[in-house]
């Protein structure tokens, strides 16, 4: 998983570092496997609006363009330019004279006899992409003259977490976050993630009827109307998502993949007018085929889950939507779904398509099934904020979810598994600052696993969790001594291997 630094700062920002945070983080058992800037280094390059472009008067590609960079309202700049996406109006990174880019410096200069006072930035030559079919062009909203850098937020590192299949919790930045404020004692900020609450503007719902309750034990849905399809995603969300190795689609399929990254819970939009009459949870039946949002046609086998309504499947559960009911540019209607799948059902259907997904790859681990409501709500607050709508009251249906069994962890129990001596004090702290619900009692720990931790279920689990808040590499490590004696041996006596060994080279056998 490949997560932006800043994101994660704007959860918690611990003291520390770039490499002093990946270092701590991995020590913990959170492997941070690469730290890669977002851009190269470079400077002079500011926020321009270009003002006029004139056809070069002996160069049919090239672009005479007065640049408005802000120092005052009167001075433009005339800058010779080839991309094709050039145009006035548009506000794009321009280059300074004397700006040191990557592997050159901008210096005034003449092109086909027209003076040229700085250059038109694509992405690619600023060192933020490997490819760019033309300028870089920003917002509309851009503040012409700021310094592109900072308004770009390329003062950033993107951290490539390689995480243990038992870390799911960790598949989101909330989740990271909490975790680094576990292993820094540092405060999370309450307001990055916001806990959001839309009330119901319209009454429609659609009937979800959960067929399969062991394999879906929580489904939530909700009807929303009157989006906007046209709105562009913003830039800081499409920059978290682009810094995460997530190509952007349309706004609605990017705040659900953004929620995804943020929280860990997977989601889908389904277009709701491609949704006949209720939401079905069950599963497969054996002559049914689905195309998927990849392109794939599956022949479908009766242990596939599957989201439906009445006369089809709409998609896969848990692994991927189908196209037949895919939001696309056009789409104005929504049923946004959020939902908890048993791990066991989607647990080894990535091998058998062939293909993999965000999804499946979180659902077969263990997602939070207490955030999963939470989500749906977040992922409303975004779509309402960015494409507009009105939002319909949620449907739940809830069936047994899974249980979370207090566990007994015993001081004197930790201190011969870790060779450490941890006061009643110190085992407390560091439960509280891992966010685990507690007791004490003579001695004895009473601990409930939350939801978000499917790997922790026995009292060694727990004293593994200590250990990592604690620091493993504070653990003193010592050689193990044992006394050793010589033990008396009679020369009267002939040891059983020894007489097998005479008798067998005299061609005895031995019968059993």
């Amino acid at each position: 998983m490949k997560f932006s630094e800043n994101w994660l700062r704007s959860f918690v920002n611990p003291p520390y570092s770039s490499a002093e945070l990946a270092h701590v983080l991995t020590m913990a058992g959170i492997e941070i496997e690469s730290i890669v800037p977002v851009a190269a280094v470079f400077n002079s390059v500011v926020v321009a609006e270009v003002v006029s472009v004139e056809k070069h008067p002996t160069a049919d590609r090239l672009k005479v363009c007065r640049v408005k960079t802000g120092k005052s309202d009167n001075d433009f700049l005339q800058i010779v330019c080839g991309a094709p996406n050039v145009a006035v109006g548009v506000k794009v990174p321009c280059a300074l004279e004397g700006a040191n880019l990557p592997g050159f410096t901008i210096k005034q200069t003449k092109l086909r006899g027209i003076e040229s006072f700085g250059m038109l930035c694509s992405a690619k030559e600023l060192g933020i992409s490997e490819v760019a079919e033309g300028l870089l062009l920003l917002p509309e909203d851009a503040p012409v003259g700021v310094d592109f850098r900072n308004y770009y937020g390329l003062d950033d590192n993107v951290f490539e977490l390689k995480l243990t299949p038992n870390r799911a919790d960790c598949l989101g930045i909330a989740g990271i976050a909490r975790e680094v404020a576990a292993i820094t004692n540092s405060e999370l900020n309450s307001n990055a993630l916001e806990q959001c609450h839309t009330p119901a503007e319209i009454e429609e719902t659609l009937k979800v009827q959960v067929v399969a309750a062991d394999a879906c034990p929580l489904y939530c849905g909700r009807i929303m109307r009157g989006i906007n399809p046209d709105v562009a995603t913003p830039m800081w969300m499409a920059q978290r998502l682009e810094r995460s190795g997530i190509r952007l689609i349309n706004a609605i399929v990017d705040i659900t993949n953004y929620v995804l990254l943020e929280t860990g819970q997977p989601m889908h939009a389904f277009d709701l007018a491609k949704v006949s009459d209720a939401i079905q949870v069950r599963y497969a039946h054996s002559h049914e085929k689905i195309q998927l949002l990849n392109g794939n046609q599956i022949d479908l086998t009766p242990e596939m889950l599957l989201i439906a309504d009445a006369h089809k499947p709409l998609a896969l559960a848990g692994i991927m939507g189908g196209m037949d009911s895919g939001v696309t540019q056009g789409t104005v209607d929504l049923f946004l779904e959020s939902a908890f799948f048993s791990p066991g059902v989607i647990s080894g259907k990535s091998f058998v398509l062939g293909f993999s997904s965000d999804s499946a790859y979180r659902f077969e681990r263990g997602v939070d099934f207490s955030a999963t409501r939470n989500a749906l709500e977040r992922a409303t607050y975004l779509i309402q904020s960015i494409c507009g709508g009105k939002a319909g009251p949620i449907t739940e249906v809830k069936h047994q979810l899974p249980l979370r069994t207090a566990v007994n962890v015993r001081i004197d129990r930790i201190k011969k598994v870790l060779g450490i001596e941890l006061s009643k004090h110190q085992v407390a702290d560091f439960f509280g600052r891992l966010g685990l619900k507690f007791s004490e009692k003579d001695n004895v720990f009473v601990v409930i696993p939350p939801s978000y931790r499917f790997d922790l279920s026995i009292e060694e689990d727990f004293i593994e969790e200590l250990a990592r808040i604690y620091g493993y590499d504070r653990i003193p490590s010592f050689s193990p001594h044992a006394n050793m004696a010589m033990l008396p041996a009679s020369e009267k006596k002939l040891p059983v291997l020894e007489m097998k060994r005479l008798l067998t080279v005299r061609d005895y056998h031995e019968v059993i």
